[in-house]
């Protein structure tokens, strides 16, 4: 089916048709204007050879966008009362799954059916963090993610030197994040009160902390950022349960000042630490 020939979705109506209404406790706010879910579909660089992950389809309005750009979709939805819409909506494609159960507690393993695969989503802003977490840390990892998150995190993630957080460094040490669009929140039913953005991660071959030390790199990077007003030293010795003067030792033999505080840090920075 050619991507100009398919039909828009009215998602207020079938949620009337089906006796539903978006859940503010799950996070729901579903896309409904076809020329962003295009745009995110795109920003993905989906070929007719990939498999792709969507976590939280919703009413299916960016599975069918999908579904006309991938090998196979497999969409996995916590609502239950979303699957009989799902079934319905996404009848026409044979190469989407639908999966009832929650992302978070599921091996990326027992979905995929190889371990090269694309994570294209609209997801609930709450779990963002959880996701990432999930998705990068559990292997095989995706080769691309590109998520519908909330336009500040997106940029927090994005973030440069000087301005750093957990969230950005725990991305940043898988691979290349971008922002590959912005959505304004017309495009969402219920409207949401925040903007969104298409935050676009390319994975690096493998992490750039070697495998053995990324539980020291977090653990370091955890205790850095647990105190932010804080300098290193003194962040490090509280979250390492060290003394300031064994954490001032340990930044000035990796080249760093003791007094600088965890946002300025760069990755390369890090590692030496580590």
């Amino acid at each position: 089916m050619p991507l100009k020939n398919l039909p828009s979705l009215n998602i207020a109506s079938l949620l009337r048709a089906y006796d539903l209404s978006a859940s503010k406790g799950l996070g729901q706010n579903f896309l409904q204007d076809d020329s962003v879910l295009a745009q995110i579909a795109g920003a993905a660089e989906i070929s007719v050879a990939d498999d792709v992950l969507e976590i939280g389809p919703g009413l299916g309005s960016l599975t069918r966008h999908l579904a006309l750009a991938a090998r196979s979709v497999t969409a996995i939805e916590l609502d239950e009362s979303l699957i009989p819409v799902l079934g319905e909506v996404l009848k026409p494609f044979d190469n989407v799954r639908i999966v009832h159960g929650d992302i978070l507690k599921f091996a990326p393993a027992d979905l995929m059916p190889s371990a090269d695969y694309l994570v294209v989503a609209n997801i609930p802003y709450y779990i963002t963090s959880a996701v990432f977490r999930h998705l990068l840390e559990n292997p095989p990892r995706p080769r691309r993610i590109a998520l519908t998150i909330q336009k500040e995190v997106a940029e927090r993630i994005c973030a440069l030197p000087g301005d750093l957080s957990l969230l950005a460094l725990s991305v940043q040490v898988y691979g290349k994040p971008s922002i590959a669009a912005h959505i304004p929140a017309e495009a969402f039913h219920p409207v949401p009160k925040v903007d969104s953005a298409v935050i676009r991660v390319d994975l690096y071959p493998e992490p750039c902390i070697p495998a053995t030390k990324l539980n020291a790199f977090f653990r370091l990077a955890r205790a850095g950022f647990s105190q932010k007003r804080k300098t290193l030293r003194n962040s490090l010795s509280a979250g390492l349960a060290i003394k300031p003067a064994v954490a001032g030792e340990m930044l000035e033999k990796a080249g760093i000042d003791p007094m600088r505080r965890a946002e300025t840090l760069s990755l390369e920075e890090w590692g030496r630490l580590v």
